[in-house]
């Protein structure tokens, strides 16, 4: 029985001090990819929230989630080009287990309350130099294991990848 394509969360972070028109270019260039080499599932605009820690001495980011199949050259060649690509902050691609749920849709709200949601619910994840961020969200369930430390998560906030902790 043959398996089914991999999926793969790809959660992209941009520097919210590029230019509009500069992010835009780099969200147009990653769908295009995904989808000349490989098949889109689900793509999401999470809008400016805060980060957990300041990275590249910025508190915010704009965060965009792509879900997709793809191969193994798909998955290289969006490693090496989002490296290099200016307005990128960090980006993580994970492949995700077999049966993982959909991410939820994400909420709308103002703006004064979308930035303190962004705030507390920012989750932890694992860096590949080894350091990590800490979870705050009391509620947060696994739903699949990536491999050790990762474990994919959600709560009520956009499901995220980081070391299980909190569950209650």
């Amino acid at each position: 029985m043959a398996m089914p394509e991999p999926t793969y969360d790809l959660v992209l972070m941009l520097d919210t001090a590029a230019d509009p028109d500069t992010r835009a270019k780099v969200v147009a260039d990653v769908e295009q990819a995904i989808s000349t080499r490989g098949t889109m599932v689900v793509t999401q605009d999470w809008g400016v929230r805060s980060t957990t820690y300041e990275i590249r001495h910025q508190g915010a980011a704009e965060y965009h989630l792509f879900q997709f199949h793809a191969d193994r050259e798909l998955l290289e060649h969006l490693h090496r080009t989002l490296r290099i690509t200016d307005g990128v902050v960090r980006f993580r691609i994970i492949k995700l287990a077999h049966g993982t749920p959909p991410p939820p849709e994400v909420r709308r709200e103002s703006a004064g309350a979308a930035a303190s949601v962004a705030a507390d619910s920012d989750a932890q994840v694992v860096e590949a130099d080894g350091g990590e961020s800490t979870a705050a969200e009391p509620d947060l369930e696994p739903v699949a294991s990536v491999g050790a430390p990762d474990a994919c998560l959600t709560g009520s906030g956009p499901p995220t990848c980081g070391a299980l902790t909190n569950l209650a």
